[in-house]
């Protein structure tokens, strides 16, 4: 995230050695974060499974598969570098490349692994950890096709420097901060529901899953927006940067409305695609309604999210996040006697404060872009508006 910012202003600012620079250390705290990961794997996971409190089953299956996969954290860490580097420069499809190399692999690996060979849960995990090497070492060849492009190179002594480093590590810091509140809800998200039993668990897992579709629209929208934000940060351009807000907005909006319709409409039917448990299938319907809802319900908190990434608002993305964490606790404490009812109403409380602690602090992230304009370098090329190509 903090290097589809970074990258994108450089873009507005029309500056190719940063572009570089920016990758290079990107690059950097992913091999040092993936290592430390590696080294913390047995704490890290000890402290998980111990918040979880899963069955003994779920459990020992879980355990197999984070043994192997923790093996693959520099690799993954790197892949999201890179995404968020392509993004930043509005290679959309450079990054969907990307994306289908490592998917793609999966697949095919794990059927290899599960179906083939009949390794189970720890041939899912052998092919993740095998697909993310693959698509590091794709990925670093793309890049260095575009940077020759670009007629620069990494350059380690601009990449080591102590003051730029510092900035990057800052950013990444708060950045860090902000997603592990985010995942701190859904884990307990997933934790309350595993003490309501195994079918509630599986039931919130599958409408998790719809879930998920929303969100990758709607983060699709929101990746347009952090790459088109900063670059009219960068640029110091205050009407673009409204035009960005507003155009990405009504497209997410849309989208959202879209997505709940055909969740509502055909909820039922998806779900039955699912799982072929009646059980399952059944309490799933139960609590359908709330997951339909969830693309209105955070279609703002999302499209925000896009915009103070792309500006590089770092501390104050961590900062609303802490906050809407704490109103999460609140409510779900509040809200436990609706038991599973209650957890999905404490989600949309978190989706609530997210927008509202976002919206408070746009207008200050809205003053950077009018800033005196940036020194430009030719060698770098940035769309004329929302509506060019690469958007």
């Amino acid at each position: 995230m903090a290097t589809t910012g970074l990258t994108a202003q450089s873009v507005g600012a029309r500056d190719s050695e940063a572009l570089a620079d920016h990758l290079g250390r990107a690059l950097l705290v992913a091999v040092i974060v993936g290592c430390v990961l590696f080294v913390l794997q047995w704490p890290i996971a000890a402290l998980g499974f111990a918040w979880l409190e899963g069955s003994a089953e779920v459990e020992a299956l879980a355990r197999d598969y984070v043994a192997i996969r923790f093996w693959s954290a520099p690799a993954t860490l790197c892949n999201y570098a890179l995404l968020g580097w392509f993004i930043g420069l509005g290679r959309a499809r450079v990054a969907l490349a990307l994306q289908l190399v490592l998917n793609l692999t999966n697949i095919v690996l794990d059927v290899v692994f599960v179906v083939g060979l009949g390794w189970g849960v720890q041939g899912v995990a052998a092919g993740s950890l095998i697909a993310e090497v693959v698509a590091t070492v794709v990925g670093l060849r793309l890049a260095a096709g575009v940077l020759r492009g670009h007629g620069v190179a990494l350059s380690w002594r601009r990449v080591r420097s102590p003051a730029a480093l510092r900035h990057t590590l800052a950013v990444n810091a708060d950045i860090m901060v902000r997603s592990l509140s985010l995942m701190a809800v859904f884990l307990w998200f997933t934790a309350q529901g595993a003490r309501h039993g195994d079918l509630v668990l599986a039931a919130n897992a599958l409408l998790m899953q719809l879930v998920g579709v929303a969100s990758y629209v709607l983060d699709g929208v929101a990746f347009a927006a952090e790459t088109l934000t900063g670059q009219a940060v960068g640029a110091r351009d205050p009407a673009r940067l409204r035009r960005v807000v507003t155009l990405s907005s009504a497209w997410a909006g849309f989208a959202a409305l879209l997505l709940t319709g055909l969740f509502l409409l055909a909820g039922e039917d998806l779900i039955a695609l699912l799982t072929t448990d009646p059980a399952l299938r059944q309490l799933a319907r139960t609590y359908l309604p709330w997951a339909a809802c969830v693309p209105i319900a955070g279609v703002t908190a999302f499209q925000l999210d896009g915009v103070f990434i792309g500006a590089t608002r770092a501390p104050a993305m961590r900062n609303a996040m802490l906050q809407s964490l704490v109103v999460f606790a609140v409510a779900w404490w509040l809200l436990r006697p609706w038991a599973n009812h209650g957890l999905w109403a404490a989600l949309y409380a978190h989706y609530a404060a997210r927008t509202v602690t976002l919206l408070a602090r746009y207008p200050a992230l809205a003053r950077v872009a009018h800033h005196n304009p940036a020194s430009h370098h030719p060698a770098v090329s940035a769309p004329t508006s929302p509506s060019s190509p690469s958007s």
